[in-house]
């Protein structure tokens, strides 16, 4: 009888703490479906107007409560109690998965709740403007705090392909011995995914780009043409197109006038491989400096300085787009030697053919005719 009462008393027990549960489940349940109807403005509102990338991590088995915490502590929500109230109501808690996701302060707690559903996208976006060479490359990847970019900056330059498929890329093996990957990083827009090494996927996803976009514009203009440059020479060419162009129109012309030296024996007398040699400024925080004044050529002791060394400079000074690539294949016919900046400040030049033209052309744009 005893025992039976002991049983019973038991039973009861669990009975009324399994009930205290389910009442403080319901409880809680039920003040966050009234905070989130308070609240439910903020939830199509960002944290800030900060879009910078963040890396967040959600570990498996990971509660919803822990993950609207961890949200809030890395200031990409504002409210974690808003967040653990919207994914409960919504249904989706249970589908927010492990993973490691890119977000941003400035998208919504909607925006993000959707984007933790769904690990296998997560991606990053890098973007390399035209014109950068390999160390604004990489300076720009470690600022974004995504991918390494002392990584893959040493990659480039020692030519570290280990781990990528190298003979997609058999243009590479008419590069002069000891010259690093500069000229080759396309630049584009590239969407990486977060399950693999960023500094090789980067670069691969670059060469692969040169591959379908600038080499088969060459092998068309070379078939054509047999005085089109080798590849590389054509590469080096289009780099300080791209650096001294400011104008789109202007590009063949440009490139028209670097071939024109090149043919008579002339210098190549390029401002940016001069810039190029110079290196990282430290007064102004850039790579490259401007501006940049003709008395200090001479200090510049380097191959890359083209005022000082005849033909071309030994690599490329940046990594160039289609359209500069092209204005060396294609360049406009002319007789032009010399050009100068315009007194307009739009970036145009003025061209000449003559060097008595040209000194005209300074002291006209320079000294306001006088």
């Amino acid at each position: 009888m005893k025992r039976f009462q002991q049983r019973n008393l038991h039973k009861l027990v669990v009975a009324t703490l399994f009930l205290t549960l389910v009442l403080a489940a319901c409880t809680r349940e039920a003040r966050l479906n009234s905070y989130l109807q308070e609240n439910r403005i903020w939830l199509n509102l960002p944290a800030s107007d900060d879009d910078r990338p963040v890396r967040f991590e959600v570990a498996p088995g990971i509660p919803a409560r822990t993950i609207a915490e961890q949200l809030a502590a890395a200031r990409l929500i504002r409210d974690a109690q808003l967040f653990e109230a919207y994914v409960r109501a919504s249904g989706v808690a249970h589908r927010l998965e492990a993973g490691t996701y890119i977000l941003h302060a400035k998208m919504t707690p909607v925006q993000i709740a959707e984007i933790l559903q769904n690990s296998q996208a997560a991606e990053i976006r890098i973007t390399i403007p035209e014109g950068w060479r390999l160390e604004q490359i990489a300076d720009s990847l470690d600022a974004g705090g995504l991918l390494d970019g002392q990584e893959y900056r040493r990659r480039v330059e020692n030519v570290d392909l280990r781990g990528l498929e190298t003979e997609r890329w058999p243009f590479l093996n008419t590069r002069p011995a000891g010259t690093s990957l500069e000229g080759y990083l396309f630049p584009d827009t590239y969407h990486l995914p977060l399950d693999g090494p960023l500094a090789a996927a980067l670069i691969s996803r670059q060469l692969d780009a040169f591959a379908s976009r600038i080499l088969p514009l060459y092998q068309q203009a070379a078939a054509a043409d047999s005085t089109i440059p080798d590849l590389y020479s054509a590469l080096v060419l289009a780099s300080i197109v791209e650096r001294e162009a400011v104008i789109a129109a202007e590009r063949p012309v440009i490139a028209g006038v670097y071939l024109n030296r090149l043919t008579i024996g002339m210098n190549l007398e390029a401002d940016p491989t001069v810039q190029y040699a110079m290196g990282y400024q430290q007064e102004s925080g850039q790579w490259w400096k401007t501006p940049v004044f003709l008395e200090e050529y001479e200090h510049v002791d380097s191959p890359y300085n083209t005022y000082r060394y005849p033909g071309i400079p030994p690599g490329p000074i940046a990594n160039p787009g289609v359209d500069s690539f092209q204005a060396v294949l294609y360049p406009t016919q002319h007789d032009y030697l010399y050009f100068v900046a315009s007194a307009d400040k739009n970036g145009s030049h003025v061209f000449a053919q003559t060097y008595a033209e040209h000194l005209e052309n300074v002291r006209r744009y320079y000294t306001n005719g006088q």
